[in-house]
């Protein structure tokens, strides 16, 4: 447990989906953890698991289907190079130049880190965000998800340094 925080729950997991406005266009949802900020209270994220739906196989034309999972809004899709960005998947369908449908990559990364980590990030705020955006695809895509994690109460001090931190740098 992270010093300064009081676990409050049990692990609990967070279902979630959101699906494409239009296809290829960059969509973000939010959900709410009805956090209690007069509580101070947390939600620590022990994993999360992102469930995209596959890339459309098109011969000659590259397709995916990327998506995140952050702390703060995004106006772009986020990488794991963003502070706020728990989470990141990429399926990739690569076709340009061939007569059938390709071959298929996927970026997936560990629901949790490899190594022994207590936890993958803190979120200190009411809502988390996720992304997803197509490329090259006919129809809008859809990603699914869970996030396991336990609702923890802070001290003064350490609750107003995350909320700041999450907030200053979104």
């Amino acid at each position: 447990m992270p010093a300064g925080l009081k676990q409050t729950s049990s692990v609990v997991p967070i279902g979630f989906s959101v699906t494409e406005t239009a296809a290829n266009t960059f969509t973000q949802g939010s959900v709410d953890l009805n956090l209690s900020p007069l509580d101070r209270e947390v939600f620590v994220v022990l994993s999360v698991n992102l469930d995209p739906d596959t890339p459309h196989a098109s011969a000659g034309i590259d397709t995916s289907v990327q998506s995140s999972l952050t702390t703060t809004s995004q106006t772009a899709m986020a990488n794991l190079n963003n502070a706020n960005c728990l989470a990141a998947s990429a399926n990739v369908i690569r076709s340009a130049g061939y007569v059938d449908s390709g071959v298929g990559f996927t970026t997936g990364f560990f629901e949790t880190p490899v190594g022994n980590l207590d936890y993958i990030g803190i979120i200190a705020t009411n809502d988390f965000f996720i992304q997803i955006q197509g490329a090259g695809n006919p129809n809008a895509k859809t990603l699914n998800g869970k996030m396991y994690g336990y609702r923890a109460t802070a001290t003064a001090d350490i609750y107003a340094a995350l909320v700041q931190s999450e907030v200053l740098s979104a």
